[in-house]
């Protein structure tokens, strides 16, 4: 039997097809329901517990109250405890620290919780590394390294726990400004450190910082921008902004662009503008990959969402990266985290990614 501590985060990843960056602060939240957000983290957290279904009766679980946790908790079933902390329609990180110290204090075995970066460092303030913890990837950024790829990979490394010896080890926690994401800039800095457990595959790592680019990748955003008579969506990245600067127009580091024929036609769009844009016309759709971890959808360009790439079409996504970014990803595959299952199922297999002009990789693009 473990003692498996749940926190949801309900806001967590609400401000990402609405193009927001983010969900921290009350403003942003509402910001983020004006726009048409529905939260996403209950439905990610219950994909998690889905997987422990088969143990129910070997794990018992402690939850925040309602939204945060306990709510889905007792809809698969399980035998649930629930905190104080959460019990209101409206929550806030207090109530996720509230909730993570009050886990400690009932010494649960890990700490399951589903959100972002921010409710990473919100637990981590509360325990430490006093006890382990597991991120369901909820969030719009998830830069640190205490985030299981997938919610199903988050589920089964819980599981995992009831072996006789389970192993942690130390990582770090960035704190990332999203004032200044929204503003176009990276701003991080080391918060904390956690204990998570330990699994090369199903544990992403921590993101990479950006490098300068080599000639090759230059000249290769160089014949990508020429390519672009037909509308293309071009996502967030260091590597996606020079083929938009070789274009000649100001995109957004951190936001997803549309141009065509050389123009810009889209600026910062959401996934309704994004829609909106596809209506009847055909595209394609250029993305970088995230440095150390391999993402191509699903962190940080949650615009990009599973009805917008089924708009334009499976077949017509091009991946750009530099040779060096991706021969430093371990283990060497690309990773797909849409949010919709059966599309991250089409999404994998081997893909191409260009890394020069002329010049192709192929590697394996998992869930």
């Amino acid at each position: 039997m473990i003692r498996l501590g749940l926190i949801v985060n309900p806001v967590a990843g609400m401000g990402g097809r609405v193009g927001l960056k983010g969900t921290d602060g009350a403003e942003t939240v509402r910001r983020a329901r004006e726009l048409g957000a529905r939260p996403v983290a209950p439905g990610r957290a219950d994909r998690a517990l889905a997987r422990l279904e088969r143990r129910r009766d070997d794990v018992a679980i402690v939850a925040a109250a309602r939204a945060m946790g306990g709510d889905v908790a007792r809809a698969r079933g399980f035998r649930t405890e629930l905190l104080a902390a959460g019990d209101r329609d409206e929550t806030s990180a207090d109530d996720t620290r509230a909730a993570a110290g009050e886990l400690e204090r009932r010494e649960v075995d890990l700490i399951l919780f589903a959100g972002g970066d921010g409710t990473a460092r919100d637990v981590v303030d509360a325990v430490g590394t006093r006890v382990p913890i597991l991120g369901v990837p909820t969030g719009v950024k998830m830069h640190s390294a205490v985030f299981a790829t997938s919610p199903e990979a988050a589920g089964d490394l819980a599981a995992a726990q009831l072996a006789a010896a389970p192993r942690f080890r130390e990582v770090e926690v960035m704190d990332v400004d999203e004032e200044a994401l929204r503003a176009g800039r990276m701003s991080a800095r080391l918060h904390g450190v956690a204990r998570v457990p330990v699994d090369r595959a199903r544990v992403q790592h921590p993101k990479a910082a950006s490098r300068p680019a080599d000639a090759g990748l230059d000249a290769l955003c160089r014949r990508v921008a020429e390519e672009s008579d037909r509308l293309t969506l071009v996502g967030p990245g260091t590597t996606t902004q020079r083929i938009l600067a070789h274009l000649g127009v100001e995109g957004t580091l951190l936001g997803v662009d549309a141009v065509e024929r050389g123009r810009l036609v889209g600026r910062d769009l959401n996934e309704a503008q994004l829609l909106e844009l596809l209506d009847g016309r055909a595209a394609r759709i250029v993305v970088g990959v995230v440095g150390g971890q391999g993402y191509v959808f699903g962190r940080g360009n949650q615009q990009l969402s599973p009805e917008v790439i089924r708009r334009v079409g499976t077949d017509r996504i091009e991946i750009v990266a530099s040779l060096d970014k991706v021969l430093a990803l371990d283990p060497p595959a690309l990773r797909v985290d849409t949010g919709d299952p059966e599309l991250d199922a089409e999404l994998a297999g081997f893909r191409r990614v260009r890394v020069a002009p002329g010049r192709t990789l192929v590697l394996e693009v998992t869930t």
